[in-house]
Protein backbone atom coordinates (compact mmCIF):
# COMPACT_ATOMS: atom_id res chain seq x y z
CA UNK A 1 0.00 0.00 0.00
CA UNK A 2 1.22 3.14 -0.89
CA UNK A 3 -0.86 5.85 0.09
CA UNK A 4 -0.22 7.45 3.26
CA UNK A 5 -3.67 7.65 5.53
CA UNK A 6 -4.99 11.07 5.76
CA UNK A 7 -6.81 12.80 8.14
CA UNK A 8 -10.35 12.25 6.91
CA UNK A 9 -9.21 8.12 7.41
CA UNK A 10 -8.22 8.70 11.42
CA UNK A 11 -11.48 10.79 11.84
CA UNK A 12 -13.91 8.33 10.17
CA UNK A 13 -12.15 5.69 12.13
CA UNK A 14 -12.68 7.28 15.29
CA UNK A 15 -16.13 8.22 14.54
CA UNK A 16 -16.72 4.58 14.12
CA UNK A 17 -14.87 3.00 16.95
CA UNK A 18 -17.17 5.45 18.85
CA UNK A 19 -20.47 4.59 17.32
CA UNK A 20 -19.64 0.75 18.53
CA UNK A 21 -18.31 1.66 21.95
CA UNK A 22 -21.91 4.40 22.33
CA UNK A 23 -24.67 1.41 22.55
CA UNK A 24 -22.50 -2.12 23.20
CA UNK A 25 -20.86 0.25 26.61
CA UNK A 26 -24.75 0.31 28.26
CA UNK A 27 -24.10 -3.19 28.35
CA UNK A 28 -20.78 -3.68 29.90
CA UNK A 29 -20.62 -0.09 32.02
CA UNK A 30 -24.31 1.44 32.24
CA UNK A 31 -26.77 -1.43 32.87
CA UNK A 32 -24.77 -3.24 35.88
CA UNK A 33 -25.21 -0.38 37.73
CA UNK A 34 -28.84 0.88 36.53
CA UNK A 35 -29.84 -3.00 37.14
CA UNK A 36 -28.06 -3.20 40.50
CA UNK A 37 -29.97 0.19 41.71
CA UNK A 38 -33.13 -1.04 40.69
CA UNK A 39 -32.77 -4.21 43.06
CA UNK A 40 -31.33 -6.77 40.22
CA UNK A 41 -29.18 -9.55 42.18
CA UNK A 42 -25.50 -9.40 41.65
CA UNK A 43 -25.97 -12.91 40.09
CA UNK A 44 -28.47 -11.86 37.28
CA UNK A 45 -26.20 -8.87 36.62
CA UNK A 46 -23.33 -11.41 35.51
CA UNK A 47 -25.86 -12.68 32.82
CA UNK A 48 -25.80 -9.12 31.08
CA UNK A 49 -22.67 -10.59 29.62
CA UNK A 50 -25.29 -12.95 27.59
CA UNK A 51 -25.86 -10.51 25.04
CA UNK A 52 -22.53 -10.29 24.00
CA UNK A 53 -22.65 -13.36 22.39
CA UNK A 54 -22.09 -12.11 18.90
CA UNK A 55 -18.57 -10.46 19.52
CA UNK A 56 -17.24 -13.88 20.34
CA UNK A 57 -18.76 -15.85 17.16
CA UNK A 58 -18.27 -13.28 14.68
CA UNK A 59 -15.39 -14.69 13.29
CA UNK A 60 -18.49 -17.54 11.50
CA UNK A 61 -19.57 -14.52 9.62
CA UNK A 62 -16.63 -12.11 8.99
CA UNK A 63 -15.15 -13.76 5.91
CA UNK A 64 -18.73 -13.22 4.09
CA UNK A 65 -17.86 -9.58 4.75
CA UNK A 66 -14.80 -9.64 3.48
CA UNK A 67 -16.06 -11.61 0.47
CA UNK A 68 -19.46 -9.64 -0.27
CA UNK A 69 -18.90 -6.58 -2.66
CA UNK A 70 -15.51 -7.21 -2.52
CA UNK A 71 -13.19 -5.52 -5.30
CA UNK A 72 -15.09 -2.55 -5.57
CA UNK A 73 -15.52 0.84 -4.24
CA UNK A 74 -17.21 1.43 -0.37
CA UNK A 75 -16.92 -2.49 -0.18
CA UNK A 76 -16.60 -2.32 3.81
CA UNK A 77 -18.32 1.47 4.27
CA UNK A 78 -21.54 -0.35 2.66
CA UNK A 79 -21.86 -2.90 5.35
CA UNK A 80 -21.10 -0.26 7.99
CA UNK A 81 -23.38 1.73 7.05
CA UNK A 82 -26.13 -0.76 7.04
CA UNK A 83 -25.22 -1.99 10.09
CA UNK A 84 -25.64 1.46 11.65
CA UNK A 85 -29.39 1.72 10.55
CA UNK A 86 -30.11 -1.19 12.18
CA UNK A 87 -28.58 0.01 15.38
CA UNK A 88 -30.35 3.12 16.03
CA UNK A 89 -33.06 0.49 14.98
CA UNK A 90 -32.97 -1.62 17.73
CA UNK A 91 -32.00 1.40 20.18
CA UNK A 92 -35.65 2.94 19.03
CA UNK A 93 -37.19 -0.13 20.21
CA UNK A 94 -35.53 -0.40 23.90
CA UNK A 95 -36.65 3.31 24.28
CA UNK A 96 -40.40 2.29 23.86
CA UNK A 97 -40.22 0.32 26.79
CA UNK A 98 -40.19 1.33 30.23
CA UNK A 99 -36.72 1.26 32.11
CA UNK A 100 -38.21 -0.56 35.14
CA UNK A 101 -40.19 -2.73 33.08
CA UNK A 102 -36.81 -4.21 31.49
CA UNK A 103 -34.61 -4.08 34.62
CA UNK A 104 -37.09 -6.20 36.44
CA UNK A 105 -39.91 -8.17 35.07
CA UNK A 106 -39.13 -7.58 30.97
CA UNK A 107 -35.20 -9.04 31.82
CA UNK A 108 -35.57 -11.75 29.19
CA UNK A 109 -36.54 -8.76 27.21
CA UNK A 110 -33.86 -6.54 27.64
CA UNK A 111 -31.73 -9.39 26.84
CA UNK A 112 -32.91 -10.33 23.22
CA UNK A 113 -32.70 -6.57 22.37
CA UNK A 114 -29.33 -6.61 23.39
CA UNK A 115 -28.13 -9.40 21.66
CA UNK A 116 -29.70 -8.14 18.70
CA UNK A 117 -27.78 -4.75 19.29
CA UNK A 118 -24.84 -6.42 19.84
CA UNK A 119 -24.90 -8.91 16.44
CA UNK A 120 -25.35 -5.66 14.41
CA UNK A 121 -22.64 -3.83 16.10
CA UNK A 122 -20.21 -6.58 16.25
CA UNK A 123 -20.58 -7.14 11.90
CA UNK A 124 -20.03 -3.10 12.10
CA UNK A 125 -16.81 -3.96 14.07
CA UNK A 126 -15.90 -6.69 11.23
CA UNK A 127 -15.77 -4.49 8.56
CA UNK A 128 -14.12 -1.64 10.49
CA UNK A 129 -11.39 -3.78 11.35
CA UNK A 130 -10.74 -5.05 8.09
CA UNK A 131 -11.05 -1.24 6.84
CA UNK A 132 -8.82 -0.16 9.63
CA UNK A 133 -6.10 -3.12 8.85
CA UNK A 134 -6.15 -2.66 5.16
CA UNK A 135 -5.11 0.68 4.68
CA UNK A 136 -2.77 1.38 8.00
CA UNK A 137 0.83 0.77 7.22
CA UNK A 138 2.19 -1.68 9.59
CA UNK A 139 4.72 1.56 11.19
CA UNK A 140 1.73 3.33 11.84
CA UNK A 141 -0.88 0.44 13.41
CA UNK A 142 0.42 1.60 16.96
CA UNK A 143 -1.16 5.08 16.20
CA UNK A 144 -3.94 3.87 14.26
CA UNK A 145 -5.05 1.62 17.45
CA UNK A 146 -4.32 4.41 19.35
CA UNK A 147 -7.15 6.54 17.63
CA UNK A 148 -8.90 3.45 18.05
CA UNK A 149 -9.36 2.77 21.52
CA UNK A 150 -9.40 6.22 22.12
CA UNK A 151 -12.53 6.68 19.96
CA UNK A 152 -13.93 3.62 21.51
CA UNK A 153 -13.21 4.74 24.99
CA UNK A 154 -15.02 8.03 24.39
CA UNK A 155 -17.97 5.96 22.90
CA UNK A 156 -17.74 4.06 26.45
CA UNK A 157 -17.46 7.72 28.30
CA UNK A 158 -20.24 8.76 27.02
CA UNK A 159 -22.79 5.37 26.82
CA UNK A 160 -21.86 4.93 30.39
CA UNK A 161 -20.78 7.56 32.65
CA UNK A 162 -22.53 10.43 30.55
CA UNK A 163 -26.05 7.93 30.20
CA UNK A 164 -25.42 6.84 33.65
CA UNK A 165 -25.74 11.32 34.50
CA UNK A 166 -28.21 11.85 32.07
CA UNK A 167 -30.71 9.29 32.84
CA UNK A 168 -30.65 10.23 36.00
CA UNK A 169 -31.48 13.80 34.96
CA UNK A 170 -33.53 13.50 31.95
CA UNK A 171 -35.14 9.93 32.13
CA UNK A 172 -34.69 6.84 29.90
CA UNK A 173 -36.11 7.45 26.57
CA UNK A 174 -34.76 10.93 26.19
CA UNK A 175 -31.60 10.06 26.89
CA UNK A 176 -31.46 6.66 24.32
CA UNK A 177 -32.81 9.24 21.78
CA UNK A 178 -29.71 11.17 21.68
CA UNK A 179 -27.75 8.33 21.82
CA UNK A 180 -29.84 7.94 18.43
CA UNK A 181 -29.01 11.22 17.42
CA UNK A 182 -25.36 10.75 18.03
CA UNK A 183 -25.52 7.82 15.63
CA UNK A 184 -26.75 9.78 12.80
CA UNK A 185 -23.90 11.88 13.16
CA UNK A 186 -21.25 9.18 12.97
CA UNK A 187 -23.71 8.11 9.58
CA UNK A 188 -22.96 11.47 7.82
CA UNK A 189 -19.21 11.24 9.02
CA UNK A 190 -19.23 7.39 7.39
CA UNK A 191 -21.28 8.76 4.22
CA UNK A 192 -18.62 11.24 3.53
CA UNK A 193 -15.71 8.86 3.62
CA UNK A 194 -14.95 7.18 0.27
CA UNK A 195 -13.32 4.14 0.73
CA UNK A 196 -11.13 3.15 -2.59
CA UNK A 197 -11.42 -0.13 -4.21
CA UNK A 198 -9.53 -3.08 -2.86
CA UNK A 199 -7.41 -5.47 -5.62
CA UNK A 200 -8.88 -8.19 -7.41
CA UNK A 201 -7.88 -11.24 -6.39
CA UNK A 202 -8.54 -14.68 -7.85
CA UNK A 203 -10.90 -16.12 -5.07
CA UNK A 204 -12.62 -19.57 -4.18
CA UNK A 205 -16.17 -20.72 -4.39
CA UNK A 206 -17.76 -19.41 -0.99
CA UNK A 207 -18.61 -22.90 0.70
CA UNK A 208 -18.25 -24.60 4.18
CA UNK A 209 -15.18 -26.20 2.93
CA UNK A 210 -13.67 -22.71 1.90
CA UNK A 211 -14.18 -21.52 5.27
CA UNK A 212 -12.65 -23.85 7.42
CA UNK A 213 -9.62 -23.68 5.57
CA UNK A 214 -9.72 -20.24 6.05
CA UNK A 215 -9.54 -21.11 9.62
CA UNK A 216 -7.14 -23.35 9.26
CA UNK A 217 -4.43 -21.43 7.05
CA UNK A 218 -4.07 -18.76 9.40
CA UNK A 219 -3.53 -20.64 12.69
CA UNK A 220 -1.13 -23.33 10.77
CA UNK A 221 1.43 -20.36 11.07
CA UNK A 222 4.60 -21.01 13.41
CA UNK A 223 4.06 -19.80 16.57
CA UNK A 224 0.51 -19.64 16.69
CA UNK A 225 0.05 -21.89 19.88
CA UNK A 226 1.87 -18.83 22.17
CA UNK A 227 -0.38 -16.57 20.85
CA UNK A 228 -3.39 -18.39 21.18
CA UNK A 229 -2.96 -18.35 24.48
CA UNK A 230 -2.33 -14.52 25.16
CA UNK A 231 -5.53 -13.90 22.98
CA UNK A 232 -7.14 -16.22 25.80
CA UNK A 233 -5.99 -14.67 29.01
CA UNK A 234 -4.92 -11.04 28.22
CA UNK A 235 -7.35 -9.15 28.67
CA UNK A 236 -9.68 -11.94 30.79
CA UNK A 237 -8.74 -10.48 34.09
CA UNK A 238 -10.24 -6.69 33.25
CA UNK A 239 -13.44 -7.99 31.90
CA UNK A 240 -13.90 -10.31 34.88
CA UNK A 241 -13.01 -7.55 37.09
CA UNK A 242 -14.11 -4.14 35.52
CA UNK A 243 -17.79 -5.84 35.29
CA UNK A 244 -18.43 -5.64 39.48
CA UNK A 245 -16.61 -2.47 39.94
CA UNK A 246 -19.73 -0.38 39.41
CA UNK A 247 -22.04 -2.82 41.55
CA UNK A 248 -19.83 -2.80 44.66
CA UNK A 249 -19.71 0.94 44.44
CA UNK A 250 -23.46 1.09 44.37
CA UNK A 251 -23.36 -1.27 47.36
CA UNK A 252 -20.87 1.32 49.20
CA UNK A 253 -23.92 3.53 49.15
CA UNK A 254 -22.57 5.41 46.13
CA UNK A 255 -25.68 7.10 43.74
CA UNK A 256 -25.34 6.86 40.26
CA UNK A 257 -24.54 10.25 39.08
CA UNK A 258 -21.55 9.73 41.82
CA UNK A 259 -20.76 6.69 39.72
CA UNK A 260 -21.10 8.14 36.62
CA UNK A 261 -19.09 11.22 37.60
CA UNK A 262 -16.52 8.67 38.43
CA UNK A 263 -16.83 6.93 35.16
CA UNK A 264 -16.50 10.10 33.07
CA UNK A 265 -13.20 11.72 34.61
CA UNK A 266 -11.46 8.40 35.04
CA UNK A 267 -11.96 7.45 31.63
CA UNK A 268 -9.73 10.73 30.49
CA UNK A 269 -6.83 8.68 32.35
CA UNK A 270 -7.72 5.40 29.70
CA UNK A 271 -7.53 8.49 27.03
CA UNK A 272 -4.16 9.28 28.19
CA UNK A 273 -3.11 5.76 28.72
CA UNK A 274 -4.09 4.98 24.74
CA UNK A 275 -2.63 7.74 23.43
CA UNK A 276 0.83 7.20 24.94
CA UNK A 277 1.07 3.49 24.08
CA UNK A 278 -0.12 4.68 20.46
CA UNK A 279 3.70 7.48 20.46
CA UNK A 280 5.50 4.69 22.67
CA UNK A 281 4.69 1.70 20.11
CA UNK A 282 6.52 3.14 17.26
CA UNK A 283 9.74 2.68 19.08
CA UNK A 284 9.17 0.29 21.68
CA UNK A 285 9.53 -3.63 21.41
CA UNK A 286 5.74 -4.68 21.44
CA UNK A 287 7.26 -7.79 23.35
CA UNK A 288 8.35 -4.85 26.23
CA UNK A 289 5.00 -3.57 25.65
CA UNK A 290 2.85 -6.48 26.30
CA UNK A 291 4.79 -7.67 29.72
CA UNK A 292 4.91 -4.22 31.03
CA UNK A 293 1.53 -3.09 30.47
CA UNK A 294 0.22 -6.58 31.99
CA UNK A 295 2.51 -5.85 34.99
CA UNK A 296 0.85 -2.83 35.64
CA UNK A 297 -2.90 -3.93 34.81
CA UNK A 298 -2.16 -6.75 37.69
CA UNK A 299 -0.83 -3.65 40.31
CA UNK A 300 -4.37 -2.29 38.95
CA UNK A 301 -6.63 -4.71 40.51
CA UNK A 302 -4.23 -5.60 43.40
CA UNK A 303 -5.22 -1.95 44.37
CA UNK A 304 -8.76 -2.66 43.94
CA UNK A 305 -8.70 -5.36 46.22
CA UNK A 306 -6.52 -3.71 48.73
CA UNK A 307 -9.52 -0.65 48.81
CA UNK A 308 -12.51 -3.59 48.55
CA UNK A 309 -10.45 -5.36 52.09
CA UNK A 310 -9.75 -2.26 54.20
CA UNK A 311 -12.78 -0.69 52.76
CA UNK A 312 -10.76 2.75 52.10
CA UNK A 313 -13.02 4.34 49.90
CA UNK A 314 -11.16 7.15 50.25
CA UNK A 315 -8.67 5.58 47.87
CA UNK A 316 -11.19 4.76 45.09
CA UNK A 317 -10.50 7.52 43.11
CA UNK A 318 -6.48 7.18 42.99
CA UNK A 319 -7.25 3.71 42.11
CA UNK A 320 -9.22 3.84 39.65
CA UNK A 321 -7.92 6.61 37.95
CA UNK A 322 -4.61 4.05 37.64
CA UNK A 323 -6.02 1.77 36.27
CA UNK A 324 -8.13 2.94 33.73
CA UNK A 325 -4.73 4.30 32.64
CA UNK A 326 -3.06 0.71 32.36
CA UNK A 327 -6.27 -0.44 30.72
CA UNK A 328 -5.54 2.54 27.85
CA UNK A 329 -1.94 1.25 27.71
CA UNK A 330 -2.67 -2.77 27.43
CA UNK A 331 -5.62 -2.91 25.28
CA UNK A 332 -3.34 -0.37 22.36
CA UNK A 333 -0.50 -3.04 22.24
CA UNK A 334 -2.91 -5.65 22.22
CA UNK A 335 -4.89 -4.53 19.32
CA UNK A 336 -1.87 -3.51 17.14
CA UNK A 337 -0.50 -7.08 17.51
CA UNK A 338 -3.99 -8.48 16.50
CA UNK A 339 -3.58 -6.00 12.91
CA UNK A 340 -0.04 -7.78 12.62
CA UNK A 341 -1.21 -11.18 12.72
CA UNK A 342 -3.82 -10.32 9.77
CA UNK A 343 -3.03 -11.48 6.24
CA UNK A 344 -3.23 -9.20 3.03
CA UNK A 345 -7.02 -9.74 2.19
CA UNK A 346 -8.54 -11.29 4.87
CA UNK A 347 -8.43 -8.33 7.22
CA UNK A 348 -11.67 -8.19 8.24
CA UNK A 349 -12.00 -12.53 9.28
CA UNK A 350 -8.51 -12.52 10.69
CA UNK A 351 -8.71 -9.83 13.30
CA UNK A 352 -12.08 -10.64 14.03
CA UNK A 353 -11.38 -14.40 14.78
CA UNK A 354 -8.46 -13.27 16.59
CA UNK A 355 -11.23 -10.89 18.47
CA UNK A 356 -13.76 -13.47 19.02
CA UNK A 357 -11.14 -16.15 20.83
CA UNK A 358 -10.34 -12.54 23.39
CA UNK A 359 -13.74 -11.89 23.86
CA UNK A 360 -15.14 -15.54 23.86
CA UNK A 361 -12.43 -16.46 26.90
CA UNK A 362 -13.70 -12.51 28.78
CA UNK A 363 -17.51 -13.28 27.79
CA UNK A 364 -17.10 -17.01 29.46
CA UNK A 365 -15.42 -15.83 32.68
CA UNK A 366 -17.83 -12.36 33.05
CA UNK A 367 -20.55 -14.77 33.10
CA UNK A 368 -19.08 -15.85 36.47
CA UNK A 369 -18.61 -12.51 37.82
CA UNK A 370 -21.16 -11.67 39.77
CA UNK A 371 -21.08 -15.23 41.62
CA UNK A 372 -17.29 -14.48 42.50
CA UNK A 373 -18.45 -11.16 44.06
CA UNK A 374 -21.13 -13.05 45.64
CA UNK A 375 -18.78 -15.75 47.17
CA UNK A 376 -15.70 -14.40 47.76
CA UNK A 377 -16.60 -11.17 48.19
CA UNK A 378 -15.40 -7.80 46.35
CA UNK A 379 -12.00 -7.87 48.17
CA UNK A 380 -11.53 -11.42 46.68
CA UNK A 381 -13.29 -11.23 43.12
CA UNK A 382 -10.87 -8.52 42.31
CA UNK A 383 -7.99 -10.35 43.55
CA UNK A 384 -9.02 -13.37 41.34
CA UNK A 385 -9.15 -10.46 38.26
CA UNK A 386 -5.71 -9.49 39.77
CA UNK A 387 -4.01 -13.27 39.30
CA UNK A 388 -5.99 -13.65 35.68
CA UNK A 389 -4.28 -10.96 34.86
CA UNK A 390 -1.03 -11.94 36.33
CA UNK A 391 -0.86 -15.59 35.05
CA UNK A 392 -0.06 -14.26 31.04
CA UNK A 393 3.52 -12.19 32.04
CA UNK A 394 5.38 -14.71 31.53
CA UNK A 395 4.05 -15.81 28.94
CA UNK A 396 4.22 -12.17 27.29
CA UNK A 397 7.97 -12.28 28.16
CA UNK A 398 8.34 -15.43 26.25
CA UNK A 399 6.41 -14.41 23.21
CA UNK A 400 8.28 -13.36 20.05
CA UNK A 401 6.57 -10.85 17.56
CA UNK A 402 5.50 -12.28 14.01
CA UNK A 403 6.62 -10.59 10.74
CA UNK A 404 4.65 -7.23 10.28
CA UNK A 405 3.58 -8.56 6.63
CA UNK A 406 1.61 -11.52 6.35
CA UNK A 407 0.30 -12.73 3.11
CA UNK A 408 -1.97 -15.17 2.07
Amino acid sequence: MSARPGLTLYATLGALYFAQALPVSMLVKAMPALARDAGLPTEWIGFLALPAIPWALKFIWAPWVDRWGAGRPNHRKRWIQACLIAVMAVIFVVSLFPQKWLLGPGFVVLLGLLFLLNLFCATQDIATDGLATRMLPPELRGLGNSIQVNGYKIGMMVGSSALLIMVGWWGWETTLGLVIVSMMLVLVQVTRFSEPAEPVRERERVSFRWWRQELLRFWRRPGMAMWLFLLLFYKVGDGFGTRMINPFLVDQGWSLVEIGTLDLVISFAGLAGAAMAGLLMIRMAHRTALFAFAVLQTLAFAGWAALAHYDAMAWVWPVALFEQFTDGLSTVAFFTLIMDYCRDGHEGSDYSMQASVRLFAVGIFTLGSGFSAAGLGYDGHFLLAAALVAVVIPVAWRWQPPSMTVHH
